[in-house]
């Protein structure tokens, strides 16, 4: 089976989400930002922060320029607050090394602080028109469904996956658009739960001509949030962020009353991520507030 470019390009025009880093001249640099920005975390989430972001800093240089405290506070809720430094160190690099241009091509974004494959396959594809597959769990999702007649994916394989869509790809200039749609339609028909077959644009997709079997191996437990030692980072951090200048550690107590031993290790982990500093009074601040 192979999904018919014309089709899946014409419902994309169709029924595409609005989305700014999709608009025509945005720069590769702010499709990077929110390539950072979206790994694991919803798209409207993204979007404010995003937008905030781009204006208040739409180059590489602009945001090395920042301070890391700064930068973590731009970030806000978006979670995983790693990805705001690593975007930080990769503007950084970008700015003194490549003339403040992001690279275009694979291997190059791939040596960048916080770009993996992914991100850097993404890069080459939606901002410089490569026709480089590109891979995340909605794609991975469609091609097991309408390639292989499965309802989920399999352990991802770089280069199963990447044969997979690569194999898929149109030769004629669009491959770029191409692998949007796929994206878009993983993201907002063919979706995990209660996919909406009866809008997909793919004809003789292989799931439903043997009638959607069910998927292999036990279910898949949702992830929690709630009570998890990423809440409690994420507490001590808004402590922080929403402080000018550094906070005694009794500030920081109040944030987290339910277990003292998992506040002890969330504080820790912040300090080994290189997010959080102990000034020499003893306070903590953001990292880079040091240097105010």
């Amino acid at each position: 089976m192979i999904v018919a470019a014309e089709d899946l390009l014409s419902w994309y025009e169709r029924s595409r989400r609005d989305l700014p880093w999709r608009d025509p001249g945005v720069s590769p640099w702010q499709i990077l930002v929110s390539e950072f920005m979206l790994q694991q975390t919803p798209v409207a989430r993204v979007l404010p922060i995003w937008t905030e972001w781009v204006v208040r800093w739409p180059t590489p240089s602009a945001t090395a320029a920042a301070s890391a405290a700064d930068v973590l506070r731009a970030w806000g809720k978006l979670g995983y607050p790693r990805r705001a430094k690593r975007l930080h160190e990769c503007a950084t690099v970008i700015a003194r090394d490549h003339g403040d241009v992001v690279p275009d091509d694979v291997d190059t974004l791939m040596t960048l602080p916080g770009v993996g494959s992914y991100t850097a396959r993404a890069v080459a594809c939606f901002a410089y028109h490569q026709p480089v597959p590109v891979v995340d769990t909605n794609v991975r999702r469609v091609v097991a469904r309408a390639v292989h007649g499965r309802a989920d994916a399999r352990a991802p394989s770089a280069a199963r996956d990447h044969a997979d869509v690569a194999a898929l790809l149109p030769e004629n200039g669009v491959a770029h658009h191409f692998s949007a749609a796929l994206m878009e339609l993983g993201a907002t028909v063919c979706t995990a739960r209660a996919p909406k077959c009866g809008l997909c644009p793919v004809t003789g997709c292989r799931w439903r001509e043997l009638g959607y079997p069910p998927a292999e191996g036990p279910a898949r437990r949702a992830q929690t949030y709630a009570g998890t030692d990423r809440q409690v980072r994420g507490r001590l951090l808004d402590v922080l962020r929403d402080n000018a200048s550094p906070v005694t550690r009794a500030q920081l107590d109040v944030a987290w009353l339910t277990d003292t031993a998992q506040r002890d290790r969330a504080l820790e982990s912040l300090l080994a991520d290189g997010l959080v500093t102990r000034m020499p009074d003893g306070r903590y601040a953001l990292v880079g507030e040091e240097d105010r």
